[in-house]
């Protein structure tokens, strides 16, 4: 045990500009510093080891470099299991702390890899206030428009949006923004993986990688039992709470894409009955939508500060809110069709969605893509020779 703290000490002096005190982390230049440190401990440590994919594949490497800190940080969930079992987490002299530091440096991924940068840059710190204000000013000007026009306050017989906005108008908005939001998140994506390319991808590799993205695998902890959020306690809640959101958002999603083919192919104009397969599956997947994001954001505001990054709270409630708005304004629409109160709903509700595909590229939806392909890294790396001549299995 001795000789391991000496070992663990002098990767700690080695890494840190200013003096170790007792209950202090080392003040680094910037997250990545500060990760490098933590990870040359655990590396001689390795009591985490079998926590997640983050350990074997820092066991992979004698040094960490940016493009590795990057990848790893991004392999990271967050699930806190290795901060309450680190003897040298705060407040020990060596202040590890993995998944704060990880938070950090995952943040700043979101900003280096957008494209364009500048736009991440002004949502990085005021997530929630610009996703706000930007869904607000969106929905004003539509009000604004209807009640320009007298269509502010009256009912549709036939309950169908395009009696307030015609469908070339509506297409002609969300086409381009959606495209945008797909075009930034894609180069987003490729300059993560350029930094670091493990190699090509088996099927077996792909495989597992949508399998732990698809079942979340690393949110269990380890251990199956869950991820530590306010205390040590152990919860599925963050599991359970962001399944809900994912797979809702993809049966909006789906939704949204069966309504186009019922549109285009079928001749199929809305609304459509309650019953349809487009209506039956926007209503599960906008519950599913309002009661997981109900659940992540009330977790993320009792989170301990000690389990992630304080600064990036804005940017992630930011998202949450803007996903609630969508699916309890989507549910509203859905019910209230045919009130006078439709025009008025579906303004919001056009309002929110338009102002989350346009911050989608640089908020909290970036965790997503960027972690779905650190995971077929990881599952590519794993099947590879480990050149440091150590097992990770």
């Amino acid at each position: 045990m001795q000789a391991l703290e000496k070992l663990i000490q002098q990767a700690s002096d080695e890494w840190s500009p200013v003096a170790v005190t007792v209950a202090r982390a080392p003040l680094l230049s910037v997250p990545e510093d500060e990760a490098a440190r933590i990870l040359q401990i655990c590396n001689a440590c390795r009591y985490c080891e079998g926590f997640c994919a983050v350990f074997p594949a820092m066991t992979r490497r004698l040094e960490f470099g940016t493009a590795d800190v990057h990848y790893l940080a991004n392999l990271c969930h967050n699930c806190g299991a290795c901060l309450h079992a680190c003897q040298y987490a705060p407040p020990h002299e060596f202040a590890v702390n993995v998944p704060q530091t990880m938070a950090s440096v995952r943040g700043r991924t979101y900003r280096l890899f957008a494209w364009p940068r500048s736009f991440a840059a002004l949502y990085e710190r005021n997530g929630l206030a610009v996703a706000l204000a930007l869904a607000g000013g969106v929905a004003l000007f539509l009000i604004l428009a209807l009640a320009m026009s007298g269509n502010l306050w009256q009912a549709s017989v036939s309950g169908s949006f395009y009696d307030v906005f015609p469908h070339t108008l509506m297409v002609g908005i969300f086409a381009p923004v959606f495209l945008f939001a797909i075009c930034a998140l894609g180069i987003g994506v490729r300059r993560f993986w350029r930094e670091a390319v493990p190699g090509s991808a088996s099927g077996a590799a792909l495989a597992e990688a949508t399998s732990a993205v698809a079942t979340l695998r690393y949110l269990g902890g380890g251990h199956g039992e869950g991820c530590n959020n306010e205390d040590d306690r152990f919860s599925l809640a963050r599991r359970h709470c962001h399944h809900a959101t994912a797979y809702g958002f993809a049966l909006c999603f789906l939704s949204t894409c069966v309504a186009t083919l019922y549109h285009y192919v079928f001749r199929l104009e809305a609304p459509y009955a309650y019953t349809s397969l487009p209506t039956l599956l926007g209503t599960v997947g906008g519950i599913g939508i309002a009661v997981g994001t109900l659940g992540l954001g009330w977790l993320n505001l009792q989170r301990h500060p000690n389990q992630g990054d304080a600064a990036q709270k804005p940017m992630d409630l930011g998202f949450i809110a803007l996903l609630l708005i969508v699916a309890l304004s989507g549910l509203a629409l859905m019910v209230l069709r045919s009130s006078a109160a439709m025009p008025s709903l579906l303004a919001l509700h056009l309002g929110a969605v338009i102002a989350l595909f346009l911050t989608m590229p640089y908020g909290k939806f970036v965790h997503g893509p960027l972690r779905a392909a650190a995971l077929l890294k990881w599952a590519i790396e794993r099947r590879q020779p480990n050149r440091v001549g150590l097992t990770d299995d």
